[in-house]
């Protein structure tokens, strides 16, 4: 049964304004440790798209949720992930108190970008 659903638009432009203005402020406030290690990991160009589509997957969870950002749900209480093939992976933090009942739903997460514009998509249901 679906739970929730979830989409999020998100201009990599704004992205890069937001990274431009407050330096690793902004990407320490959004993204997971193992994501923020992936993101020093990349070269300048690639940094921009790689966090709008962090921001974009991680607002989709949140919307999914039905909690949004800011209720008891945090951006770092969510980790994007990703297979070998690149298939998206959503991994909650279910130490978070409002969280805990999530162990029980599975997550669906497609994310996609073109040159100016990110989208992600996230379904969540139940097992």
């Amino acid at each position: 049964m679906i739970v929730g659903i979830g989409v999020d638009l998100c201009a990599i432009s704004r992205i890069n304004d937001a990274m431009s203005r407050h330096g690793d402020c902004f990407p320490k406030r959004i993204l997971a440790p193992k994501e923020f290690a992936e993101l020093n990991r990349l070269n300048h160009s690639m940094k921009a798209a790689f966090l709008a589509k962090r921001f974009a997957a991680k607002e989709a969870v949140a919307k999914a949720l039905g909690t949004g950002i800011g209720r008891g749900f945090g951006f770092r209480d969510v980790t994007i992930t990703h297979d070998e093939l690149g298939r998206p992976a959503v991994v909650l933090n279910t130490e978070n108190a409002s969280l805990s009942a999530t162990a029980q739903y599975r997550t669906h997460l497609s994310i996609s970008d073109e040159r100016t514009h990110v989208i992600a998509f996230c379904t969540i249901e139940s097992n």
